[in-house]
């Protein structure tokens, strides 16, 4: 939820409405910026690629063209980022895009819809900065020159004529004439003038809006599409979760270790010198000394197996989902049925994920559910489709999914792009389901 909430926070700073002079000063950049880059980028694509047939000579030079787009690219976002208040997220870095020698690009450089993108930017970028520019120019323009020119001053600098008595009824008659037609001009550029009041108003959120036009434009060229941006988001955060996850596990595994099968060698070594100091004047000593070791022995090599099932265990790789879970189930404290239906198995990542997902899920009943039973159903749908995973009881319920071991849970299945929800009332029944996909 944290996270969620910094994102929303990110967004809305990202999106914050420019400055009205930053505004208009970035379709100006924009227009320059498109005068320069699309001669020089039309003349390195035309010349390199004419040339690259002949031996590759063309090569750097198509290599330094795609040099300078990406640096354009990044001029971009930045100036839309400080002078338009918007981002423009950039797409995934691709391995395959690479250069030898600094200036060769190689072929994949060529196939991504992010390198033309690049390429194909500065003319629609010089036309529609021709376009906006002037727009915006002319809207400020028009507006500051009318704004004086109001109702009020026209009135105070054109008087309506006043009639004079005794003036002949001809002369009345030429004198209104006069006046209609004053008073017409001045009702006209009273009229322009309002207008103009209200261009020279609308001038800063014209300007913005125009940005806000010019960045989608921008995004369509330099950015991945709203679902690919949103998934590289996904992923970025379940790979932060699986490494948080895997870091865990490493502190588990050495805590185990540390606590257990380590102790119980130390206590196994000195238990042996102990009885191999006693061999020479106290056989029966040494004896029991060594009946000892021998069960520290075993209480060691039991613990290690266990440590290595929490791992991965051998039986999962070797036989699969159903003698796994079946041997989960008979190390249980609680009665457990288990039904697993997987005609085809899926990927050894998916499997490990159901497995621990089910022995974590008991772990947790056997500790705090204080359930009588518990059902584990493993179904598979075909593949490449979906492993659904369901472990419930009839416990008191109450589970946390924000806990230490739910939570878990819930980064090793974001990990293999799966889905968790959990439900568990106050009072039962407790329900953990999982979603994998098999493909």
């Amino acid at each position: 939820m944290q996270r969620a909430r910094d994102q929303g926070s990110t967004d809305e700073d990202r999106q914050r409405p420019p400055r009205t002079w930053l505004a208009v000063l970035h379709q100006l950049i924009g227009l320059i910026i498109g005068v320069l880059s699309f001669p020089l980028v039309l003349a390195g694509v035309t010349v390199g690629a004419v040339l690259a047939p002949i031996g590759g000579s063309g090569l750097p030079i198509l290599g330094l063209t795609l040099r300078y787009t990406d640096g354009l690219a990044a001029i971009e976002r930045s100036r839309f980022a400080g002078m338009a208040g918007r981002e423009v997220p950039p797409w995934p870095a691709d391995p395959r895009r690479r250069y030898r020698w600094v200036v060769i690009p190689s072929l994949a450089a060529f196939t991504g819809r992010a390198t033309w993108g690049k390429i194909c930017y500065p003319l629609p970028r010089l036309l529609a900065s021709a376009l906006l520019f002037p727009i915006v120019l002319a809207i400020w323009a028009v507006g500051v020159a009318t704004l004086p020119l109001t109702a009020p001053f026209y009135l105070w600098t054109n008087p309506l004529p006043a009639l004079e008595d005794g003036q002949p009824r001809q002369g009345r008659r030429g004198a209104a004439r006069r006046r209609r037609a004053a008073q017409r001009g001045r009702i006209g550029r009273a009229a322009a003038a309002t207008g103009g009041a209200l261009l020279f108003a609308s001038a800063p959120r014209v300007s913005r809006g125009l940005a806000a036009a010019d960045t989608a434009l921008t995004r369509w060229l330099l950015s991945p599409p709203s679902d690919l941006a949103a998934r590289v988001t996904e992923l970025e955060i379940s790979r932060e979760r699986v490494v948080d996850a895997a870091e865990d596990e490493r502190r588990r595994i050495e805590r185990d270790l540390h606590d257990g099968a380590q102790q119980r060698l130390v206590a196994l070594a000195m238990e042996l010198g102990r009885a191999k100091a006693k061999f020479g004047y106290d056989p029966e000593g040494a004896k029991v000394l060594l009946d000892r070791a021998h069960i520290e022995a075993k209480a060691a090599l039991t613990e290690l197996r266990n440590l290595v099932r929490g791992v991965h265990p051998p039986i999962l790789t070797e036989r699969g989902l159903d003698p796994a879970l079946s041997g989960l189930a008979a190390l249980c404290p609680i009665p457990v049925d288990v039904h697993v239906e997987v005609p085809v198995r899926p990927r050894p990542a998916v499997e490990a994920v159901a497995y621990f997902m089910v022995a974590e899920a008991l772990t947790n009943v056997a500790k705090h559910s204080r359930a009588s039973h518990v059902n584990v159903v493993v179904e598979g749908h075909g593949f490449p489709g979906t492993l659904t995973v369901l472990v419930s009881d009839d416990g008191i319920g109450g589970a946390d999914p924000a806990g230490a071991g739910l939570s878990g849970l819930a980064d090793r299945v974001s990990g293999v792009d799966g889905e968790l929800s959990v439900e568990s009332p106050s009072g039962g029944p407790t329900m953990i389901s999982a979603v994998l996909p098999c493909g």
